[in-house]
Formats: C-alpha cells, structure tokens, sequence
C-alpha cells in the first residue's frame, strides 16, 4: 500500500521519551477482543496454565496489569525479539496505557536490534487511534511504507481505523481526506474494513453516504456482521427513509437469530425506528425480542419520550422495574423516567422518584440529581428544585445551569442574575449554556444592560455556539434595540444563517413593528432557499394582522398545509390570531375547531377574538370547557376572557370569573386584571363601583392602566366631576407627563364641558412638554394591497374621488335622520385650530 505523504511524514516519529512522558493520559475503550493483536502461536499460549517461554511470563503480568514488572523483566533480557517486544506493547494498549505503548515502540525503533512486523504496526496504530495522535500515526504510516513490507489486511484495517479516529473531530481538508483514500486502495477489504468507513461517514455527518456504501458492499458479496447494521441504523434514521430501514430489518430477519437477538442490533433498531417515528414497530421488535438487557429497556423508554409519549414511557419504566428477568434498571433509565415526569408534568409521580433515588443511595450521584432538579422544575415547583441543588454535595456546570434555567423558566429572573453572579464569585466557570440562560433572562427582563454584559463576555472570551446569533438577536430585540440587532444578523454572512437566525430577526421585526421590514427578511429567507418551518410561520403571521394584509395571511396558511404545518400548535395559535384581528372570526373559528392539538394560548386567541367581535357567550363558553380538555388557563386567558367580558357588557359574569381567579385557580391579579375590571364596569356607567374597586387597590392600584380605563369611561358616560378627580389622580401617577394620550382625553372632557380655559391651559401644557397626539390611522385592504389613512389625507393618489364619495355618504346620512353632535363641533374646530 502506498499513499502520498507530505515530507514531514517521512521523518523519524516526531516525539522523545520526555514529551511522551508529559502526556495526559486519556480514557480508553477496551475492544471486546483483543486477540486480533497477537501472533497465531501466541493465542493457543498466552494464557496456557503452564509457563513455558519468557513470552508467556510477560503476558501474564500484563494480563494481570502489573505492566510495570512486565517491563523490569523485559529490560534483563539482553537481545529481546520482535515478539518480546509486541508482547509489552500489547501489554499496553490493553491496560489503557496508550501513550506508554507508543514510547516504548519509539525505543523499539531507535534499539534497531529488532525488526517490526505486521503485529508491531497493527498495535502501535492502535494506540495512535486511542490517543488521537495523528502526526504520531502518519510517521507510523511512513515506517511501514519504508519497512517494505506488504500491509496485510490486519494493517490496512489498523490503518484506516487509526485515520477515522484522528481526524473525525477535524474540518474537512487533506486529513479528512487520508481515510478515504486508505480505504480506496485496500487490495481486500473485509467487513472490519467496510464497518470503519460506515461508522467514519456517520461521525462525519454524511449519512447518505454511508447508506450507499452499504449497498455498495452489499453487491460485492461481503455479508454484513453485526456491527455493520449497528454503524449503519443512525445514518438510516439520519436520512429519514422508512422503506431503506425495513429492508435493512429484513435483511437481519433473513439472516438468522444471531442476528436479530443480538443485543446490539435490537437496540440500535430501536432507536433507528424510534428517531424515524415509527413507534410502533420499534416497540414489535421490544416484544419479540427473547432477551432484555438495561440498554434495551433504556433504548425503548427514551424513543416513546423522543416522540411524545411520556405515559407509555412511564408505563415501561413501571414495567422494567418489575420485570421478572432481573433487569438493573441504571441512572440513564432513571433520568429517562424523570423527563417523562417533566413532560407530564406529575409532581406526585416526581416525589416517588426522588424517594426512590434516595432509597437506593443515588441521591450522591450528580447526574440523577440534576434531572430531579429540571423536573421539579418543571412541575411549577422551583423551591424543592432548589432545595435539591442546595443539598448537593458535588456540583458540576451542569447542576448550576440546571438551576439558573429552573429559574429563568419559573419567572425568577433577578433571582437566577443572583445565582449567576454567585457562580462567578465561587469561580465556577461559565459556559455558553449559562450565556444562553443570562441572554434569555436579559430577553424576559428588557434588560439591555444585562444582555450587552453577556454579548461582551461572549466576545472576551472568544465563545461561539450554535444558535448564538438567535439569542442575541432575540435579546436585543426584546430590549427595544432592534437597530444591535439587525446589526448582528448582516454581520453574518447570507449562507451561514441557521434557520433560527432567520425566525429570531422576523420575529424581531414584528415585536418592534417594522412590518415592511419583516416580510423583506422573510422574502430574503425564501429566496436563500431556508425553508420555514413552524416556528417561522408563528413569527410572520402577526404581521399581516398588523398590515392589514389578509392576502398574504391566506398565501401563509396554504403554504403551511401544502408543507403540513397546518396542525402544528404554534402555527394554529398564530393563524388563529390573523383571522379574528383581521375581521374573518369564521375562518379563525374554522381553524380553531380543526386543530387536532390546542394549547392554552390557542383557547386565549380565540376567546380575544370572540370577545372582539362582541361574541362574548361564544368566548365564556370556550373558557369554561378549557378544564374539560384537560387545559388550565394562565393569567393571560384571564385578561382575554375579562376584555371578552368588558366588550359585551357582561359585567356579572366578568366578576364571578375575576373571583374564581385567585380562589379555584390561585392567580394572583395583575394590574391588567384590575384594568380589566375598572373598564367593564366603567363601560356599562357603573362609574361608582369602578371607581371605589380602584381606590382599595391602594398603592396596587397605581398604574396608569387602571386610572386611563377609568378616566376614559368619565368622558363616555359625560361624568365631568369624577372625570376630573380621576384625572388629577392619573397627573400625579409617574410616567403619566410622558403620554399624550390622557392629556387629550381630559381636553375633550374639558371640551365637552364647555371649559375652554382649562383647555387652552392644557394644550399650552403639552406643548411645553413636547407632546403631541399620535395621529390615528386606518386601512383597508383591496386587491391585495393596504390603503392607509389618516384624519384630513391628501396624499392618497385617489383621494379627491374618496372625498367625493364621503360627500355623498354625508347626505345620505343626513337624509336617514342622522345628525352630528354640535355640542362636540366646537371643541374639534378649536383643536384643528391649535
């Protein structure tokens, strides 16, 4: 076998006795067999019961580990032969002393007494393989070239073996290339040969490749072993083809038990079936199988949670524990338990686990214990996730992130800032996981200075993650800084943004009300062939509520069936959404009462729409069959069902569903809820009752929110006395001097008064200020494009029509009896005035 070499290859090995000495020593994987390793007279006598040879000795003690006296005994010999010398070599490898067995091959070489054989190259590339030592195995590589030697088939495999296990954690280049290129020039590859290239395509990531390859050895007539369907089933699984993983099953079925009760092989199917979906058949080949050992029950837990079914997977679990064959149920069985735990969210089911685990002595085993804290963390119940953390005795990074993340998910975002900092004082090193959770508490805050302090650490320390450009962008959307955002998503280069990074900039857009800008983001993200796909269906949709573009709301939601998104939870809520903002209730009801899954959200954008379309019994007949579908509502169906409530007039029934809030539900109210409040019975005139309801709030009660729903309801219901001491009340509240839109609401109540003075005074106040109304606008849609409007538009290219037709609707208002409120006239001429 030949193969051109850099001349740096060809130099003598590129190491000394001391280097090697100062290597770390790393943690290695015993091959079930190592007798490939050893002369064939060795096999039948290295393990004979009666010493006959020095040989024999050596390989005793190092059978036994005693490596150390193996060599003292090997150092008396004055002319040791190339077996001798394969024996310690051996002896190494097979006791985890890689590093140790390529010294002693290097003083092999420069002794020059002995000449090195197929044995002693097949077990040095071995210990290169396990070190990851490519420069060490390229010299190797180039001894054999020079040794004149013919590689025999158990070099070759050395070889290619020792290639794939130093390059695989390198980006693609001439190194990479060197494993192909081994493989392509073997006169005689075996199936060792064949299973290396599969398992090296895998770790690679180039899954069809792999699958080809087999095929490919396949019709060269060389019969798979079992290892080869065990290197193959996760490029199946990665490729996605159902059809290419029954014929690989059947082919096992067609070659006999040996194969299909291998151990091995009925895991590794699997997880092949359950990462394809197929549930099912992964749990026929579970039954069928005549043994069970812990990674098969494991392997079967774990595909019934990857596909959401977290009760099936407790069920097992339940089912593994009182299996009768004696299975030992390991930590990876019990952390799978528990994140079906997570997912059902079961706090009773959560405690038994953690009993158990206290039980049976695992609660030192810092594995288990931070999965116990992400499940109680995930059952609402961050206290004893905490109180778990706190009783740790040993803490990893992961136990930390753990926490901090049980914190952030919970809304305790200043306690897990706290926490953090806590790390840094005990040295713990951050991670770009804790940057993660810091960027998505800074993003839950609007805390930019938090989110600039962990984007600086980031750049210090040189961090860099997948998806870290969607967490940034995330944050700093959310911080009102969408300008660093948009700055981070051009600095990255078109073809290197993730789908992510696409979702997180629309999705920024939309939050900062940059319409226009987000469907340029999003045509840019078709036109670099990104697919979107749930999550930017869920981003985009809120604009065209926004634009009033109903258009292409529909052109979504048919690309969302065509690409079938159209059931996903996230795309419903959001579709949801468009249709009742946009004015179609009956396509938005159409869709609700299609989706196969809801959520709590969904239930909350179709009682809002119900209740903006005055359909309020529609809306508190949703809200009360939420429990029914085993839903609890948060405290935002809460705000959507009171508005519904506050719209229709249906007072009574809105008090009754605010008491059973923190009663039957235990939610405490927010100043929404009470704004709710204040606004429903402020609209039907029970201007009394709103007013005492916010007066006994206290100092709870001062938000602008509540006094504005109030103040707005004086000027409605023309309560021109109570007008004016809620809106002395609202001046003095802080941040009212910056909205002008209270400032007008009492104008137009001094207005409608007739108090010019305390007008005139209080415009001349916003002026001061530096206020000004925000201009109304309005729009509608025709043939797909929005006509905006705004109060006395000229700049509409048909608006002397549009007047013109105005001036019609007038007359035909006044010929049906309509008359304006002249009462009001005054007041608007002397704001146009102003």
């Amino acid at each position: 076998m030949r193969l051109a070499m850099s001349s740096s290859s060809a130099l003598p090995l590129p190491f000394s006795p001391s280097t090697l000495s100062q290597s770390p020593s790393l943690s290695l994987t015993h091959l079930p067999n190592h007798s490939f390793l050893l002369l064939p007279d060795e096999q039948s006598t290295l393990f004979d019961s009666k010493p006959r040879t020095i040989r024999y000795r050596l390989s005793e003690l190092c059978r036994k580990g005693q490596t150390h006296l193996a060599r003292q005994l090997f150092d008396t010999i004055p002319q040791p032969t190339t077996v001798l010398w394969n024996t310690i070599i051996i002896g190494y490898i097979c006791n985890n002393l890689p590093h140790e067995a390529i010294l002693f091959y290097s003083k092999l070489k420069h002794a020059g007494s002995s000449v090195c054989d197929q044995y002693t190259f097949s077990s040095v590339l071995k210990a290169c393989a396990e070190t990851k030592r490519i420069l060490v195995g390229k010299a190797v590589h180039c001894h054999i070239l020079r040794s004149g030697i013919h590689p025999s088939r158990i070099v070759s495999n050395s070889l290619l073996n020792m290639y794939s296990s130093t390059c695989v954690g390198l980006e693609s280049g001439s190194d990479c290339e060197l494993v192909e290129r081994v493989f392509r020039i073997m006169r005689k590859r075996n199936v060792v040969a064949w299973n290396t290239i599969f398992s090296w395509y895998v770790k690679r990531k180039r899954f069809s490749e792999a699958v080809k390859c087999f095929v490919m050895m396949m019709s060269l007539g060389v019969k798979p072993s079992v290892v080869s369907f065990v290197n193959v089933f996760p490029a199946v699984s990665e490729v996605g083809d159902v059809r290419v993983a029954d014929a690989l099953y059947g082919l096992i079925v067609k070659l006999g038990n040996e194969y299909v009760n291998d151990l091995f092989v009925v895991s590794a199917a699997i997880v092949m079936y359950a990462e394809l979906g197929c549930v099912d058949l992964a749990r026929r080949i579970f039954d069928n199988t005549c043994e069970r050992n812990t990674e098969i029950w494991n392997s079967m837990i774990s595909g019934y949670i990857q596909n959401n079914f977290p009760f099936k997977a407790v069920d097992l679990y339940l089912e593994a524990v009182k299996a009768k064959d004696a299975v030992t149920t390991d930590d990876v069985t019990f952390v799978s338990a528990l994140m079906a735990t997570s997912q059902l969210q079961h706090l009773e089911f959560a405690q038994q686990l953690h009993a158990c685990l206290v039980k049976k002595c695992m609660d030192s085993q810092v594995f288990s214990l931070n999965a116990m804290i992400a499940t109680y963390s995930r059952c609402n119940r961050v206290g004893d996730s905490f109180k778990v953390f706190n009783g740790m005795k040993d803490r990893d990074i992961v136990s930390w992130n753990t926490v901090v993340s049980a914190l952030v998910q919970n809304g305790l975002d200043n306690e897990a800032l706290m926490l953090v900092y806590e790390m840094q004082k005990l040295r713990v090193v951050i991670d770009d996981i804790t940057i993660t959770i810091l960027l998505s508490a800074a993003s839950n805050l609007r805390d930019r200075e938090i989110g600039k302090q962990a984007h600086a650490y980031l750049l210090r320390h040189n961090i860099q993650f997948e998806g870290m450009d969607s967490y940034l962008i995330d944050m700093y959307s959310k911080s009102n800084m969408i300008r660093e955002a948009q700055a981070i998503f051009q600095s990255n280069f078109t073809n290197d943004k993730d789908q992510a990074t696409w979702n997180a900039m629309i999705a920024g857009n939309t939050q900062n009300g940059l319409i226009e800008q987000s469907f340029v983001v999003f045509k840019e993200m078709l036109e670099q062939n990104v697919k979107p796909n749930a999550v930017t269906l869920a981003s985009i949709l809120p604009s065209c509520s926004q634009a009033g573009s109903i258009a292409i709301g529909k052109q979504l939601h048919c690309f969302a069936i065509r690409n079938f998104l159209e059931n996903n939870v996230y795309v419903v809520s959001a579709l949801v959404d468009m249709y009742s903002k946009s004015g179609i209730i009956d396509y938005a009801e159409s869709v609700f009462q299609k989706s196969p899954e809801k959520n709590s959200v969904t239930y909350t954008n179709m009682i809002l729409g119900y209740g903006q379309h005055g359909m309020g019994k529609q809306a508190l007949t949703l809200f009360y069959s939420l429990q029914q579908h085993g839903l609890e509502p948060d405290a935002v169906t809460f705000i959507a069902v009171l508005s519904a409530c506050s719209y229709t007039g249906l007072v009574d029934e809105g008090l009754q569903i605010f008491e059973l809030m923190g009663e039957e539900y235990g939610i405490q109210p927010s100043a929404e809820h009470y704004a709710c409040v204040v606004d429903m019975l402020g609209r039907v005139g029970r201007l009394d009752e709103a007013h005492n309801f916010a007066k006994q709030l206290g100092e709870e009660g001062n938000v602008l929110g509540i006094w504005g729903s109030l103040l707005a309801a004086c000027r409605v219901h023309r309560n021109f006395e109570l007008g004016k001491i809620v809106s002395s009340k609202l001046l003095e509240l802080e941040g009212s001097d910056r909205i002008s839109g209270y400032h007008v609401l009492l104008s137009n109540i001094y207005a409608e008064e007739g108090n010019w003075q305390s007008v005139d005074n209080l415009r001349r106040g916003m002026r001061k200020m530096g206020l000004s109304k925000e201009v109304g606008c309005s729009w509608i849609a025709t043939s797909g494009y929005p006509h905006c409007f705004v109060s006395r538009d000229n700049k509409h290219p048909q608006c002397c029509m549009i007047y013109d037709m105005l001036g019609c609707l007038t007359i035909n208002m006044k010929d049906a009896g309509y008359k304006p409120k002249l009462e009001l006239m005054e007041g608007w001429i002397y704001g146009l005035e102003e």
